[in-house]
């Protein structure tokens, strides 16, 4: 899962002519739910969005208190688009939850969300639907925050991978260099020993 948490002084959602929420000030998280999400996911987001310590305290020292310690309001906005992945300029949306799978799944989390805090605070958009939120981020002050749980980039994969086999290699690589360098080392050794027997025998010839 991936969460864009904006600190903000306002934001709102329209859909169409009509207003369906607004807040004053809090944070307004847009969440991209992936395929592969479960409760876990969910409950470390969660957890996230409503201890970050990005508003100041009564002294205005700033990253001292979370949204909860302000009782400020949340708004949440579904948007698959965070599970984006570029092949070449076309954006893929396959890592995202399919519509009919996302919307009870995102339901749960903001149920969840309302059950840890107060659930007055807790506003939401309209799932599914061509929405227009406007935001007046205050700061600016924005997170990005994924669950470790959530998708690799099949790209960044692919690069893990790569190093991992070159780790591999090395390790295979290594003893055996260490090897032919111990072989070659008895090998001189012989070779002296040898040259030394010879100038040995050589000089009982000679006496």
């Amino acid at each position: 899962m991936k969460a864009i948490i904006q600190r903000v002084l306002t934001a709102s959602v329209t859909v169409g002519e009509e207003q369906v929420s607004s807040i004053g000030r809090g944070l307004c998280v847009l969440l991209g739910i992936s395929v592969e999400d479960t409760q876990r996911d969910v409950d470390y987001i969660i957890r996230k969005i409503l201890n970050l310590r990005l508003f100041e305290d009564e002294n205005d020292k700033p990253w001292s208190k979370s949204v909860m310690d302000k009782e400020f309001e949340i708004l949440c906005v579904s948007q698959f688009t965070l599970q984006c992945i570029l092949k070449g300029n076309k954006p893929d949306f396959h890592s995202a939850m399919p519509a009919e799978l996302a919307q009870p799944f995102y339901d749960n989390m903001l149920e969840n969300m309302r059950s840890t805090y107060k659930p007055e605070l807790i506003k939401n958009g309209k799932f599914g639907a061509r929405m227009q939120v406007q935001i007046q981020n205050d700061g600016p002050v924005t997170i990005e925050l994924n669950s470790p749980a959530g998708p690799v980039d099949p790209k960044q994969m692919s690069k893990l991978e790569k190093q991992q086999q070159r780790k591999e290699k090395t390790r295979v690589r290594g003893p055996s260099e260490s090897g032919k360098e111990k072989s070659t080392l008895r090998s001189r050794q012989d070779a002296n020993a040898s040259s030394g027997a010879e100038g040995d025998v050589s000089s009982e010839r000679e006496s």
